[in-house]
């Protein structure tokens, strides 16, 4: 059994990270910072110019530590990450368009979905009023939606 778990480790990364999440005592510190680091230069790279970003690859990210995380804040700690890079994007570049802030604001919902099912809307509700304040002048509708969101999960 520890020869197959030792070859699984070795021929799949989906694998390493886990066990990596899993049995390293800052292991999912480290992944989280990983999978953030892909979010960012996904959106806005060091070098060059982040136009081309992927959506594709940046939910992937969100997506792959989600499985790996047995820390709910982390959870909700990226998928918040997600949009405010995203929020970062689009006012360094213009308004993009709207698939992309419908996925901006798909994200939103789900990481306040999360929070509620996990009773910690609290450690999060300034970071989601943040991003909401950080759209101000933003086109397609999405501060409006945004704001009417946030409105609705935190009611006065």
């Amino acid at each position: 059994m520890i020869e197959e778990i030792k070859k699984l480790h070795k021929l799949y990364p989906d694998v390493r990270e886990y066990y990596q999440a899993q049995l390293s005592e800052r292991g999912e510190e480290e992944l989280l910072k990983r999978y953030k680091k892909i979010i960012r230069d996904e959106f806005l790279p060091k070098r060059g110019w982040g136009g081309d970003a992927s959506l594709l690859v940046a939910c992937k990210a969100v997506s792959d530590f989600t499985k790996f995380s047995r820390n709910n804040k982390n959870v909700v700690d990226i998928m918040i990450y997600y949009v405010e890079i995203g929020v970062e994007y689009t006012n360094a570049f213009g308004d993009i368009d709207e698939p992309f802030y419908a996925s901006m604001e798909r994200m939103y919902e789900q990481a306040y979905e999360y929070v509620t099912e996990n009773v910690i809307e609290y450690l999060f509700r300034s970071r989601f009023e943040k991003i909401v304040k950080d759209t101000k002048g933003t086109g397609w509708g999405f501060h409006d939606n945004l704001q009417d969101m946030f409105y609705e999960f935190f009611p006065g």
